[in-house]
């Protein structure tokens, strides 16, 4: 039995995969198996798989009976994972060579039952690095959640194989917001997340990979919020602001009609002036940007909304 089953949804990736397997080939920490998920890719993905897995046999090839990342998550981890803790990777993202090592030392504390550290968000390689996220104290709450949600993306998220279980899984009929509906399940069912205050994961943060339906992610975060509910957890007015803010960003970033991101902006202050302003670098600067769209270059938005 491995101590990590590392679970890679895998579509049409292969113009980023072989870096991102060479990131997991590095890791210090060599007592990994990886099942990677291939979701019907139709270019060189699977035979990218195939290469690498006949060069190591920690690394399992599978096809997903089912359709989506949620679902094929959940096929490795359920179905396919025969370790004791499940690290989820996406075929876009690069881990740093200590993650799998520092979760280890993390995972020693039987008390802890899912972790996850700081992220360096790039646009094409990790040399040029725009910002890296910040790792709250203490456990992680349903509230916080609900606010700017600490993990990210699920390439920063691991746990215990029972806790993954526990949990039944991802929503697989949710199109955006699966991850943050799934992690407040997660917590509301008693398990303990916790951040490690140290960079493991350098995230993708291209423009194409982003959503541009905003309808659909307010959506998903609306399911999101009923699963909450039913755990006795509303979002407050600061929490609501939190997420205008990260929608104004992305409608900035997307190129989205200008008026789109004011809204957000406005809608956003008014439902807590503080929440949504502070900290100034991220507030301060989405409002101001929202006034001056329609004046800045596309790539500049990109630049300064990379996250």
């Amino acid at each position: 039995m491995p101590r990590f089953s590392i679970v890679m949804p895998c579509f049409n990736a292969a113009a980023t995969l072989s870096a991102t397997l060479d990131s997991i080939a590095r890791q210090s920490f060599h007592d990994w198996e990886l099942i990677c998920v291939d979701d019907g890719s139709t270019d060189a993905s699977r035979l990218l798989l195939a290469e690498r897995a006949a060069r190591d046999p920690r690394i399992i090839p599978v096809c997903n009976p089912g359709k989506g990342p949620s679902d094929a998550r959940n096929y490795g981890a359920l179905s396919i994972a025969q370790g004791q803790i499940i690290a989820f990777c996406d075929a876009d993202d690069i881990w740093l060579p200590n993650k799998l090592a520092e979760l280890d030392r993390a995972f020693a504390d039987h008390q802890l039952d899912a972790a996850f550290g700081q992220i360096a968000f790039f646009d094409g390689t990790p040399d040029r690095v725009r910002v890296t996220s910040t790792v709250p104290e203490g456990p992680v709450s349903i509230a916080m959640l609900l606010g700017e949600n600490p993990v990210c993306t699920m390439s920063n998220l691991s746990l215990r194989t029972e806790a993954f279980r526990a949990t039944g899984g991802f929503a697989t009929d949710m199109v955006h917001n699966e991850d943050l509906e799934w992690l407040i399940r997660l917590v509301g069912n008693g398990a303990r997340l916790q951040g490690q205050d140290s960079l493991q994961v350098w995230y993708r943060a291209s423009a194409g990979g982003l959503s541009s339906d905003l309808d659909a992610m307010r959506a998903g975060r609306e399911r999101a919020i009923a699963t909450a509910r039913r755990f006795g957890v509303s979002p407050d007015t600061r929490a609501e602001a939190i997420h205008l803010r990260y929608l104004a960003r992305r409608a900035l970033r997307l190129d989205h009609d200008p008026r789109e991101a004011l809204g957000l902006v406005v809608t956003g202050i008014r439902n807590d002036p503080t929440g949504f302003l502070l900290p100034l670098r991220r507030g301060g600067a989405t409002a101001v940007a929202a006034c001056l769209a329609p004046l800045l270059p596309c790539t500049l938005r990109r630049a300064l909304f990379a996250r």
